[in-house]
């Protein structure tokens, strides 16, 4: 869904008009009255099966972890603090934080609730649990005030007497489904004539998949002035990665084209070397029905990185990401929120590199799958931090799939594939890092005596093989292979829970290359040419990839000619983005750099049927 907030929807929902007429003779029992059908009104059509949340039947919340007037600042101060309390204390501030409703665009985050009238009963008390999960409001002299545990959710006369509208916010999101499971009770009771109970769940968060089209690209940038590089000139090797920013920014924002919007945004001084935006947090959205359509939310999962660095005392501190700090900066305020979920301490087997979201992908939707499937990678030697995946995968409607990147030294699953259109019942496949088909041109082009062609030609690559000599490297060579079984397996796995067939994969050529070893022993690896499939879908039709700086023959690039032919196939155009230095020698690539707010589609995420853990 295009992510229009619907503002002032929440007001207008409110204001109910009075239920069903009550006989003169009857005495009113308690009637507590919520959303249940999901059409965005109030009406007798709600009492059914109002008690106990279902797929098919249940009112919905908003977690309201957004910042509608734009309260919470992010000082200089904090950007650069190595203090894992100042990240607790950006991420503790948001709307759900305060016991008020924070302006008309912060009313249109509430759920409607109402109370039919009362007459002559002079209290009530409404509930809700768990506690700490919502809260109700209840609309008094043109306003909203909260009913809290200090005042014991109590109701007056005056309120009960002709009827009482009610707005609920969801002041979190589940963060482990086995503590909370996301639904909230609302109880009301009324001495003398009984309780009424109503069940909402607080909406899940939806990660966004690549063939949603791009809304808005981010990516980061360098600053100007003392202790930042000069932007100006292509940046000396010496000065190490990231580099030639000018070049990437250019090439990228000529890749995306001027009908999505492009931000780049200034690291801090003292990390704009870590200008890997993907890495740093994961899109999603929550959406409720309202009366006009459908009420949206974005909210960033932060990274859930916990690095050990030197404070100003000159001590190791432990602090989450600092560039991460950035989302509560630049990108949280109206209609947008920030998590985060953490274990401060590394758990067993914990390799912190899994807790970046390059680790965290989303296949789109697919038979018996109406919401898609997470992705990430993980090993039972080399694991993400399980209350981050906890948070992940808790939301109940995204089963993961789960591939091996253990093998791989940064470890995280948008480096080998990538999700592109395909005909079929299906809509899509993925586009795959394939070492053969790559060792297999470059045998090609060394059979027809072009030996001495150089990869990286046009680079400031510190090393630039010849065709002739990466061909004659047998460790190279076996270290190909062996990253080519690594995926073969990850493919494996993917095509047995997709049902994806081989022949229906598009492969692009990428050579991989032995790049550490694991304490253990075991090698670990990192593309050597640029992973073509690590780039950024700009719509299903329009791919930034890499520029893989390729054998040129014949004054063509052969890595580009097949990578185009193979995409055009399946109706993608390719754009050629230069992040050699910027971001391939940084071992990541375009979609590393980047990260992307997508329209979403309809959100109507409680009218799909066959929904997993609803």
């Amino acid at each position: 869904m295009p992510m229009k907030r619907v503002c002032g929807a929440g007001a207008a929902v409110l204001a109910v008009a009075a239920l069903l007429a009550t006989p003169a003779a009857a005495t009113p029992l308690p009637d507590l009255l919520a959303d249940t059908d999901r059409d965005g009104r109030l009406t007798a059509a709600d009492e059914r099966g109002e008690d106990v949340w279902t797929s098919a039947r249940g009112a919905i919340a908003l977690p309201n972890v957004d910042d509608d007037q734009r309260r919470c600042q992010v000082s200089d101060a904090d950007l650069e603090a190595v203090d894992i309390t100042v990240d607790r204390r950006l991420a503790a501030c948001n709307d759900a934080a305060d016991s008020v409703v924070n302006g008309p665009a912060d009313q249109a985050d509430l759920a409607p609730m109402r109370i039919g009238a009362l007459p002559g009963v002079s209290t009530a008390r409404l509930t809700v649990a768990p506690a700490e999960s919502a809260r109700v409001f209840v609309r008094r002299d043109g306003g909203f005030v909260p009913l809290t545990p200090e005042n014991n959710g109590v109701l007056t006369a005056a309120d009960l007497k002709h009827g009482v509208d009610l707005a609920v916010e969801g002041r979190d999101v589940v963060r482990d489904r086995t503590v909370w499971d996301a639904v909230v009770t609302a109880t009301l009771e009324v001495p003398g004539r009984g309780t009424d109970r109503v069940q909402l769940r607080v909406a899940p968060l939806l990660v966004q998949n690549d063939l949603q089209p791009a809304a808005t690209v981010f990516a980061g940038k360098p600053g100007d002035g003392p202790g930042w590089p000069s932007k100006a000139q292509p940046w000396p090797i010496a000065d190490g990665v990231p580099g030639e920013w000018p070049a990437f920014s250019s090439s990228l924002r000529a890749a995306i084209g001027t009908q999505v919007e492009t931000r780049f945004v200034q690291g801090s001084p003292g990390w704009w070397k870590d200008m890997w935006w993907q890495d740093t947090f994961e899109p999603a959205t929550v959406s409720m029905p309202v009366r006009d359509g459908v009420q949206s939310m974005r909210v960033m999962i932060r990274s859930a990185n916990r690095w050990r660095l030197a404070g100003s005392d000159g001590a190791l501190h432990t602090s989450l990401r600092p560039a991460g700090r950035h989302l509560f900066r630049h990108l949280r305020g109206p209609g947008v929120g920030v998590v985060q979920e953490f274990t401060e301490q590394l758990l067993p087997n914990e390799d912190d590199s899994l807790n970046s979201t390059g680790n965290i992908e989303s296949l789109p939707p697919y038979r018996g799958f109406p919401h898609g499937r997470l992705l990430y990678g993980s090993a039972p030697d080399r694991t993400p931090n399980q209350a981050f995946v906890g948070l992940l995968t808790g939301q109940g409607q995204q089963p993961p799939v789960v591939i091996d990147t253990s093998w791989l030294l940064v470890g995280h699953a948008d480096e080998t594939v990538h999700v592109i259109p395909a005909p079929g019942e299906r809509g899509w496949t993925l586009m795959v890092a394939d070492a053969r088909m790559a060792e297999g041109m470059l045998r090609d082009i060394a059979g027809r005596g072009l030996g001495d062609t150089r990869l990286f030609a046009d680079t400031q690559a510190p090393h630039r093989p010849t065709v002739a000599g990466l061909l004659a490297d047998q460790d190279f060579l076996r270290g190909n292979e062996d990253a080519a079984r690594h995926i073969d397996r990850q493919l494996s796995v993917l095509m047995a829970e997709t049902g994806i067939r081989p022949e229906e994969l598009v492969r692009v050529p990428v050579l991989w290359a032995v790049d550490g070893v694991r304490g253990n022993g075991d090698p670990l690896y990192s593309a050597f040419s640029p992973s073509i499939p690590n780039g950024l879908s700009v719509t299903p039709q329009r791919f930034a990839a890499p520029d893989p700086h390729g054998p040129v023959v014949d004054g063509r690039d052969v890595f580009r000619d097949v990578t185009e032919k193979a995409l055009r196939r399946n109706g993608v155009a390719v754009s050629w983005v230069e992040d050699f230095f910027w971001a391939h020698l940084g071992k990541g690539e375009v979609h590393c750099a980047t990260n992307a707010w997508r329209d979403t589609g309809s959100g109507r995420w409680w009218e799909q049927r066959g929904m997993s853990g609803a």
